[in-house]
């Protein structure tokens, strides 16, 4: 294993973990988003709800 591979190795893992830091906060913001009352908070719980409600469904339900 060269120097050079284990560089850009060490930098595209740096590229993957930022970007992980950038999903996560986006995800944070869409919580607090969720979670604030105000305008629309209505509209954004209800799409939570539907998408959150999907996802147990298809988590609970038996793959084939």
């Amino acid at each position: 294993m060269s120097h050079h591979s284990h560089k850009r190795s060490r930098g595209q893992a740096t590229t993957e973990y930022a970007l992980i830091l950038l999903v996560a906060a986006i995800i944070a913001l869409l919580v607090i988003a969720w979670a604030t009352t105000g305008g629309g908070a209505g509209k954004i719980g209800s799409l939570f709800d539907t998408v959150f409600n999907d996802i147990f469904d298809r988590a609970s339900s038996p793959t084939p």
